[in-house]
């Protein structure tokens, strides 16, 4: 069997290796096409000395390739379909800032494609050049400083919301832990509490006033 007869006959095995992969993040047509690769490279290496027909061969081979693609050497995989439609945002932007002088929104970019925002803001992440974090300076390479948000102001947040909630009495704390700490809906903690859900909307409401005034300088 010649290795180009033997991957063109075996095409719907290579769908068959790939179904259980579909839905995990990875387009069906990068899936297939690694499947194919991995066709290849069995008929390109089987023996029929081996004693075993080709498909029992290549199978193992076709799924190899196709978890190649989620290992990806560690590196983020980006479908074909999402560089493509990245490339039309790019162009797409460009033309809207020229005719308007200014840079459109992710909004308008969507709707001139006809796609969701949300996908719209994925591609346009996926086609932008990755930021290298290493510098070229006269002593050499150095790693670039990422800038991160220092978290004392965080810690003093926190430090701050304990002490005011600490000045509550003991029945409006147990009102917010039930709202905000154990997820309950007003109904329930209403239940909870002995009260109507209307009093604890009333209530609710009056704390977190008085949180936001107490807290916000």
């Amino acid at each position: 069997m010649c290795e180009k007869s033997a991957a063109a006959n075996n095409i719907a095995l290579v769908r068959a290796c790939i179904k259980r992969f579909c839905g995990k993040g990875i387009e069906y047509d990068d899936l297939f096409q690694a499947g194919c690769e991995g066709l290849v490279k069995a008929a390109e290496r089987f023996e029929t000395e081996r004693g075993c027909c080709f498909s029992t061969y290549a199978v193992p081979v076709i799924i190899g390739e196709v978890r190649r693609l989620f290992r990806d050497g560690g590196s983020v995989h980006v479908s074909r379909g999402l560089r493509e439609l990245g490339m039309k945002l790019e162009r797409t932007r460009e033309l809207l800032r020229a005719q308007s002088g200014r840079e459109p929104t992710i909004s308008e970019l969507s709707e001139s494609l006809g796609v969701s925002a949300e996908q719209a803001s994925e591609a346009l992440c996926a086609a932008a050049a990755p930021v290298s974090l290493s510098i070229m300076t006269d002593d050499g390479m150095c790693e670039t400083d990422i800038p991160t948000e220092a978290p004392e102001g965080a810690i003093t947040e926190i430090l701050s919301l304990r002490q005011e909630l600490a000045r509550l009495d003991s029945a409006d704390r147990k009102l917010l832990y039930l709202r905000y700490f154990c997820g309950m809906t007003q109904s329930s903690a209403a239940r909870e509490l002995s009260m109507t859900q209307v009093q604890v909307s009333r209530r609710e409401k009056k704390l977190l006033s008085v949180l936001r005034e107490r807290l916000v300088l």
